[in-house]
């Protein structure tokens, strides 16, 4: 089994390959009024549902014990996180036990929407996002995932 440090390296090659490259938005300001793509819920969870499909498999066949949840806003009610994995990477699982709730990777529709300038632009963060959070699951931090150019 190939491990989700090699994959998400192989993620990058391939977009660069493509002709475009991860980018992270460390401290997103507010967008001003009329900024963004406009979304509706529906149409914006179609497409995470779509990304999470291009993932390779290797990425997805070892997520158990996870939903991904779409929301509009953080709790804070901020525009500047995109994504949050809440809950125990597979590094940590000594900690579960039997009938625990499932972990979360959590995309948040607002912030995303606000950073995009065009539906294609879009679904490379959603999609880059994902792995961002996907990464978490596996026990990659941030340090990890930003010497791999994906925070």
């Amino acid at each position: 089994m190939v491990g989700i440090a090699q994959l998400v390296e192989r993620l990058v090659v391939v977009q660069e390959v493509a002709g475009s490259s991860p980018v992270t938005h460390p401290k997103i300001s507010p967008p001003p009024i009329g900024a963004g793509v406009e979304l509706d819920a529906e149409a914006f969870e179609a497409l995470v549902v779509d990304e999470l499909d291009r993932l390779p498999d290797d990425m997805v066949d070892g997520l158990e014990n996870l939903v991904f949840v779409v929301e509009d806003r953080p709790e804070d009610g901020s525009l500047d996180v995109l994504g949050l994995y809440d809950g125990y990477a597979l590094t940590e699982r000594d900690r579960y036990g039997l009938g625990e709730m499932p972990d979360r990777i959590i995309l948040y529709r607002e912030p995303l929407l606000a950073i995009a300038d065009d539906e294609d632009e879009l679904r490379d963060e959603i999609h880059i996002t994902l792995v961002h959070e996907i990464a978490h699951f596996y026990g990659i931090d941030d340090d990890r995932l930003h010497d791999l150019g994906w925070a």
